[in-house]
C-alpha cells in the first residue's frame, strides 16, 4: 500500500485521516480480515505499508480496503497468496516468539536441469524438516505459495532473526536454497499492526 498525500493538505486534515485509518484498522482486526502490517524500508517522506488481509474473494477483498480512510491518498497492489505445505500454521506449529525482527523472504526454486526426481524428492524432503525445526525456533513464522505455480516453486514468507546476518544464515540453512533466488526486505513495526506485541 503506498500513500500520497496530496501537496498542500492541511496537518489537521492528515491527522484526522490517520486517526480514523487506526481505529478502521482496530475494526477490521477484530472482524479478521486484517491480521498483520508492517514498514518496509521507506525513503524519507514515503508512505508504505506491507499488509496481510483474509477475505472470502477478491470482491470483499476490495470493500475491506475500499473501507480504510487513507484509500483516498493510497494505491493498492495486492497478491493472493495460497496454502503451503510447509506452513507451520497448516503444520500446527506456534513458533516462539525469541526473534524481534521480522523479514519478507520471497523465494523462487529454479531446479537445475536433469536433476533426477530423486535428488528432487529428497531435497524437498529434507526442506520440509528444516522447515520444521525452523518453525519451532520462531524462525519460519508463515509461508505461502504465490499464484501462477502449481508445482510450488515460488513462495512468501515472514521469518524471524535478530538482525540480517542472522536471517541469511537462516535462509542459508535450507536444503534447497543452493537453488532458490532469495528476496529479503527487513521489517519493522508498524503502529495499527494488530500482531503488536
Amino acid at each position: 500500500m503506498t500513500t500520497h498525500v496530496p501537496a498542500g493538505t492541511p496537518d489537521e486534515t492528515v491527522n484526522d485521516v490517520r486517526a480514523r485509518e487506526a481505529a478502521r484498522s482496530r475494526e477490521l482486526a477484530a472482524q479478521g480480515n486484517l491480521r498483520r502490517l508492517w514498514r518496509p524500508p521507506l525513503q524519507p517522506g514515503e508512505w508504505r505499508t506491507l499488509g496481510l488481509f483474509a477475505a472470502l474473494d477478491d470482491r470483499q477483498l476490495e470493500e475491506v480496503l475500499a473501507s480504510m480512510p487513507l484509500r483516498i491518498w493510497r494505491t493498492d497492489v495486492v497478491t493472493p497468496l495460497s496454502p503451503h505445505p510447509n506452513d507451520p500454521a497448516r503444520a500446527g506449529i506456534t513458533p516462539n516468539d525469541t526473534h524481534r525482527t521480522e523479514f519478507l523472504v520471497a523465494m523462487t526454486i529454479t531446479v537445475p536441469e536433469g536433476t533426477s526426481a530423486h535428488v528432487v524428492d529428497d531435497t524437498a524432503s529434507r526442506e520440509a524438516r528444516r522447515a520444521r525445526e525452523l518453525a519451532a525456533q520462531g524462525h519460519l513464522l508463515r509461508l505461502w505459495a504465490l499464484p501462477g505455480q502449481q508445482d510450488r516453486r515460488r513462495t512468501l514468507g515472514l521469518w524471524g532473526a535478530s538482525d540480517t546476518a542472522g536471517m541469511s544464515a537462516v535462509l542459508e540453512s535450507l536444503p534447497l536454497y543452493t537453488w532458490m533466488t532469495v528476496e529479503t526486505t527487513p521489517l519493522s513495526a508498524h503502529p495499527n499492526d494488530p500482531g503488536r506485541s
